[in-house]
């Protein structure tokens, strides 16, 4: 961890928590049922051992985001996810998930700032729900560019059987998650980063303001 946050901090990258069920074998990916009350102390131990860590380097918090089987716990339990969401609280940072309704409202409840995210390398359900990594197709650089290009311009994507679904981001920032474990995971970055700044030029170097280009 103190070796990724001197990279961090000697290449400018922001910093993110990103807690996890505590299954090391399964690196995080396997079905573990855990109690609320538990789970709210997993989640304030986790973030909060990063974030002595952070401080001790002078870097800051910059969001937490839950990880693998956790992220898909929350969305199946409800009370899962106001423990995990109730333990983020204390850290006032953003919390990254995919679009989802319930839990922005719920992050709103509590005063977290919830932050929507665009998943490139692996699947969506026909109900526009992330499909688990492992059950995912295997995706190429040029696919990514393609959904990222898409989420960026159209706010739309699609399935796993190639019908289109919308985001609902309506025109507010989102963020863009690659698996750092995927085998071409270098070229899916770069390549995503082509679609970001394809996406930004046909929408913004048009736009003016007072005559200034924004």
């Amino acid at each position: 961890m103190f070796k990724t946050i001197r990279l961090c901090k000697q290449h400018g990258v922001k910093a993110g928590a990103h807690p996890g069920l505590q299954d090391l074998f399964g690196f995080g990916r396997r079905k573990m049922e855990i109690d609320p009350k538990d789970m709210y102390a997993m989640v304030l131990y986790q973030v909060g051992a990063l974030k002595a860590m952070l401080d001790a380097e002078g870097v800051e918090l910059s969001h937490i985001k839950p990880h693998g089987e956790l992220f898909f716990y929350m969305q199946r339990d409800k009370g899962i996810m106001r423990a995990v969401l109730e333990a983020c609280a204390t850290f006032k940072v953003p919390v990254y998930a995919c679009q989802n309704p319930e839990q922005e409202a719920m992050c709103n409840e509590m005063g977290v700032p919830f932050q929507g995210e665009v998943y490139v390398d692996i699947d969506y359900s026909p109900e526009g729900r992330l499909v688990p990594f492992a059950q995912s197709h295997p995706v190429t650089p040029d696919l990514c560019h393609e959904r990222a290009f898409g989420a960026a311009m159209k706010d739309s994507g699609k399935d796993i059987n190639g019908d289109p679904f919308n985001f609902g981001f309506k025109g507010k920032p989102f963020s863009i998650c690659l698996h750092s474990d995927s085998p071409t995971v270098l070229e899916n970055a770069k390549l995503v980063r082509q679609a970001v700044d394809e996406a930004n030029r046909k929408k913004f170097s048009s736009q003016k303001t007072n005559g200034h280009r924004l």
